[in-house]
């Protein structure tokens, strides 16, 4: 197999940020971003998109992402001055190809003129070619073996920060990093949803996300039922949230709760009143899954349900807001294959059990009271 090494296509290096920081490119007006997925990893994407502007503060950033991440710039205020959204394509965004719908999207991007593309998502074997398409005068981008070369390209290996991969790339396009993690704020007006607010309640609010893309990643539905009745006891109001795709399990924990002041909004809510609703919690308890990572970035305080290997890529890196749970399990339960080989050569078993039921709900539950307890100091405006 290739041994990959950093590409920097003939620059000097200037400094250090998570890696080496190279000259910028000259006379960039215009920056695309790929990266695809879902909700968490456009939120790993934004220290990135931020060093980039800060570097270029003249250049217009276009996202070229999902639609839930134009739901969620258009609910927030970010870097990203306007979103693309992707078509269907393999390795990039799930979904039947067209070939035409293809053909007329590159051409539109190409049509802009793009200074500089920039490749966040993944390690490049389809989305190199993509971004290549684009036909910008630049490319930066993250790489294994078997994918296309960019101008300059950061060795990808899986178990890695994904925002600080994201900013070693930007590195490369001569961006220091400004944030490690990422800062978002709602947009001016977003109100909380009206059943959070005319409920009654006068405790901390504590949101439950009991969801995650992979049934691996789940902490058990009585273990969520079991921390959310807690916290109900102790005066909290809960709220359960998911998407329409959650729904069952979310309320499964509401009804397992069985307290009045458990309640789901699982599929209720669009992305506006998902963000005012965070921005409001006194603590968000979910798994390694988008909306935790979110109300991270809105600056509210976590306790998140971790599988060991995920600490690495996706965990909060400080601990006075934010709290890990982790389990060290290594191996399936059901037929012992090993789990921490992982990415897009390793082989994935049939079985969903869970790999994080063994984290302990007390433990949960302390960090929830000590963080609600927390009283948290005002910014300088």
């Amino acid at each position: 197999m290739e041994q990959l090494t950093a590409e920097f296509g003939g620059s000097r290096r200037v400094g250090t940020g998570v890696g080496p920081v190279l000259e910028k490119f000259q006379d960039v007006t215009r920056i695309a971003v790929l990266r695809g997925g879902g909700l968490g990893d456009l939120v790993f994407a934004i220290p990135a998109m931020s060093a980039l502007k800060a570097a270029y503060p003249g250049a217009t950033l276009t996202l070229l992402g999902t639609p839930v991440h134009k739901a969620l710039i258009d609910a927030t205020t970010s870097p990203v001055n306007e979103v693309c959204v992707l078509p269907f394509a393999e390795g990039v965004r799930p979904g039947q190809e067209a070939t035409e719908e293809l053909d007329t999207f590159f051409d539109a991007m190409r049509e802009r003129g793009f200074d500089l593309a920039v490749q966040l998502h993944g390690g490049g074997r389809y989305s190199n070619p993509f971004l290549l398409r684009l036909g910008a005068r630049h490319t930066v981008g993250t790489r294994t073996a078997d994918a296309a070369s960019l101008e300059r390209t950061v060795p990808y290996l899986y178990y890695q920060h994904e925002p600080l991969r994201a900013l070693e790339v930007a590195g490369l396009a001569g961006a220091f990093p400004i944030d490690l993690e990422a800062r978002l704020a709602p947009a001016p007006g977003l109100a909380c949803p009206a059943v959070v607010m005319d409920d009654g309640g006068t405790g901390p609010l504590v949101v439950v996300h009991p969801g995650a893309t992979d049934p691996r990643r789940r902490w058990p539905v009585a273990r969520f039922a079991e921390l959310a009745a807690a916290c109900a006891a102790d005066g909290f109001r809960v709220v359960v949230i998911g998407d329409e795709s959650e729904q069952e399990l979310a309320g499964e924990v509401a009804e397992q709760a069985a307290s009045a002041h458990v309640r789901s909004l699982a599929g209720d809510l669009d992305m506006g009143g998902l963000v005012a609703l965070l921005a409001r919690a006194a603590v968000v308890v979910g798994n390694d899954s988008g909306p935790r990572h979110l109300a991270q970035a809105l600056g509210v305080p976590t306790v998140g349900v971790f599988w060991a290997g995920n600490v690495i890529n996706a965990g909060a890196l400080g601990r006075s807001l934010h709290r890990i749970h982790a389990s060290w399990v290594t191996a399936c339960p059901s037929c012992g294959i090993d789990v921490t080989q992982v990415g897009w050569t390793a082989p994935r078993c049939p079985h969903d059990d869970s790999a994080v039921a063994d984290v302990s709900v007390r433990d949960v539950y302390e960090d929830v009271r000590s963080l609600a307890a927390t009283e948290l100091p005002k910014e300088d405006a």
